[in-house]
């Protein structure tokens, strides 16, 4: 028998019975959808972790003086004896190789007005590498020049939120703003960053950035920015596989610059790899599950599908019969009914797939959720519901085909 011939009579007998055959392939349907469901969402996380990274900046650290413990036990305040400067920045750099930038900034948050209207940003004072370490540009406009930076000339960059809450849809280059009753001259529209990772309420669009010399002398040094101290300093390194190394090194610098016990953690390091790492082992655990189901599923429709065959073959056996005392071979027969093992299982892994791309579409509209499809794996959900056809289909089709004629002849 070719393949034709046993492709339009496994397609009749389903046809046939359409409830039957459709019930039967809802198992591997479900699973299929489970399957790509679950790749489709990882993806997704993986290409947003991806997406928020390149916003946030290459391979980011962020150093702040933070608590110590004593030897006793007792925890001093937040930058208790540690106070970060911007020579602290500049050694940073200096000594330890692996980082490419190192930017000091001071941060305040601010009513920033424009005529009748108002916007409250975060207001940070950056130098020149600043938006090196957080791989940001200008959509309008132009950087901060060195001659800006070191006269602390009042010049802004400011973020897209808050160019829209502060000039709608108007022009916002040599516009003036005024920051805690200073005004600044805006050079430069950032480029968009969207929330931040990990929050759904911190929007980076919504910044004003000034000179940093600019933000001690005339604003943020009011709140308590006095000297060359700074609040933090962002840090690229150049190799992800350095970062923890990096880390180590930076604490080991500022304790022994500021002759600190390095017991009592003085200065604390906040390391974005580690934040990726949590966010892959969250969605582990969910792909953990999904897997599970996914295969629990598969089985289920598998099993599904054999119990069913076995079925067919017993209220077919007449007409296996029939085909045999007419010449019909064992193994046409047995070909015959692992065709339509393998025709339902394809047909519940193509259903399957839509029933995933209408799941993923719906999560990601109603909750949010990223996904991205990858059509290899598509692809290899229909083919894997062919070999799930093969392998539970077997038994059933070499049953059919080891009936004796004369038997299933007599059979009523």
């Amino acid at each position: 028998m070719d393949v034709i011939e046993l492709l339009r009579v496994a397609w009749s007998s389903i046809r046939v019975h359409k409830m039957r055959s459709f019930l039967t392939i809802l198992g591997i349907m479900i699973g299929v959808a489970c399957v790509i469901t679950m790749m489709t969402v990882t993806a997704g996380a993986q290409h947003d972790i991806d997406r928020q990274m390149r916003e946030m900046g290459s391979n980011l650290m962020m150093v702040y003086a933070g608590s110590w413990r004593s030897r006793g036990g007792v925890r001093g305040a937040a930058g208790a004896n540690a106070v970060l400067t911007e020579d602290d920045s500049d050694a940073i750099k200096r000594e330890i190789p692996e980082i490419v930038a190192a930017a000091p900034t001071v941060r305040g948050y601010a009513q920033v007005v424009v005529g009748n209207r108002n916007w409250n940003s975060s207001v940070y004072g950056i130098d020149e590498d600043f938006l090196v370490v957080r791989n940001w540009g200008v959509n309008e406009g132009r950087l901060f020049e060195p001659s800006e930076l070191s006269r602390g000339s009042r010049v802004a960059l400011i973020g897209s939120t808050t160019a829209t809450e502060l000039f709608g849809e108007g022009q916002v280059l040599g516009q003036t703003i005024r920051v805690q009753n200073v005004q600044f001259t805006v050079v430069g529209l950032l480029a968009s960053k969207g929330m931040a990772p990990g929050s759904t309420s911190f929007d980076q669009d919504s910044v004003v950035l000034i000179p940093l010399k600019t933000a001690r002398t005339r604003l943020l040094g009011r709140q308590g920015v006095a000297g060359n101290s700074v609040e933090g300093i962002y840090i690229s390194v150049e190799n992800e596989e350095d970062m923890l190394y990096v880390e180590e090194e930076i604490k080991k610098l500022l304790h022994t610059r500021h002759r600190i016990d390095p017991e009592r953690e003085a200065f604390s390091v906040n390391n974005m790899s580690e934040w990726i790492e949590s966010r892959l082992e969250q969605q582990n655990t969910f792909n953990s599950l999904l897997s599970v189901i996914a295969a629990v599923s598969l089985i289920v429709g598998g099993i599904g599908i054999m119990n069913i065959m076995l079925v067919s073959v017993t209220e077919r056996t007449r007409e296996i019969g029939l085909r045999m005392a007419v010449g019909a071979r064992n193994t046409d027969i047995m070909q015959q009914f692992l065709v339509e093992a393998i025709a339902l299982c394809t047909a519940g892994g193509i259903l399957g797939i839509l029933l995933a791309i209408i799941v993923s579409a719906g999560s990601s509209y109603l909750a949010g959720w990223p996904i991205y499809f990858q059509w290899w794996v598509l692809m290899m959900a229909v083919v894997f519901s062919g070999v799930i056809g093969i392998f539970f289909g077997f038994y059933p089709a070499r049953s059919a085909a080891n009936k004796d004629p004369i038997e299933a002849l007599r059979t009523e």
